[in-house]
Formats: structure tokens, C-alpha cells, sequence
């Protein structure tokens, strides 16, 4: 049986009305955007930092992050806790923004292509792929780029 076709859940997301998703693997939990403490000088995709059970964890806003202003909060906007290793911090916790979360979905490399050359809305180093599924493209992103993780967990640190 060959293990690289076999699907893999990723969590498929909004960012307005585009379509988004991530690999489950790096998906702590899910939870309601009730809102955040913000950080001075800190830059405009940083939206502040949240007490997640005792942790304070920052939360990146992705559509600032993609330079397209903030995400408009509503009733569905959620944040998706991400967990990361860091080399010298060890296991290290960041939160994104998003307008909503749609569901898991389960993906096989064949249904990922690479992504384009051109006319992507994002940076393209932020794109580890793009999947077709049920009829929609989905943008894949790359976690280690989109959210640089080694910054974001030095303001973690900082912040605690």
C-alpha cells in the first residue's frame, strides 16, 4: 500500500470569502473570537494576545497578515490554535484569525498541485499547494512562512 496517497485531514477555513486549509497535524484546538489584549508596537497582523487557559498566546489576524485589511469580526470568527516546535522554545502555541471555520476535510496528494507562478492574492511562498475538492480550489498554506513562526514565539515568550 502506498502511504503517500492515503488522504490526510486538513482543516479547511475562510478568510472572507475565500477558501483556505492546513494540515489537522498542526491544529490544537478551535475556539470563539471573544477578542484580544493588545500589544503596543507590535506590527499590523499581530491583533494582540489571548489567555488561553493560563498561556498567553499571540494572535495573528491572516488577512492583515495578507494585506488585505482586517478580518471583519462576526458571530462565526473564530481562532485556530496552532502548535509548532521551536528549536530553543520548544513546543510553542500561536492563534490565527479567521471569518470562519468550514469543516475537516480529508485530502490525497493527487488532489494538491503546486502552486502557480502568478496571480496568486498572497505571496506565493506562503502557498504549499492547491487542492481541488468538492468543486472549489482551496489554498494550502505554508505555516512555517505564513506565520514565521520563529518571530511569533520570541513575542509569545515576550508577552508571558
Amino acid at each position: 500500500m502506498d502511504l503517500t496517497a492515503a488522504p490526510r485531514p486538513h482543516l479547511w477555513f475562510q478568510l472572507g470569502g475565500e477558501a483556505y486549509a492546513v494540515e489537522v497535524s498542526a491544529v490544537r484546538e478551535i475556539i470563539e473570537y471573544h477578542g484580544s489584549t493588545e500589544v503596543p508596537l507590535m506590527p499590523p497582523h499581530l491583533k494582540g494576545v489571548i489567555n488561553l487557559r493560563g498561556r498567553v498566546v499571540p494572535v495573528v489576524d491572516l488577512s492583515s497578515r495578507f494585506g488585505r485589511g482586517a478580518t471583519e469580526v462576526t458571530r462565526r470568527t473564530s481562532v485556530v490554535i496552532l502548535e509548532r516546535h521551536h528549536a530553543t522554545l520548544g513546543l510553542q502555541a500561536i492563534g490565527v484569525l479567521v471569518s470562519a471555520v468550514t469543516e475537516v476535510i480529508e485530502l490525497t496528494e493527487s488532489q494538491i498541485e503546486r502552486p502557480p507562478a502568478f496571480g496568486a492574492a498572497i505571496r506565493e511562498r506562503f502557498i504549499a499547494g492547491i487542492a481541488r475538492h468538492a468543486s472549489r480550489l482551496i489554498v494550502m498554506l505554508d505555516l512555517a512562512e505564513v506565520l514565521a513562526f520563529d518571530e511569533l514565539a520570541a513575542l509569545g515568550t515576550k508577552a508571558a
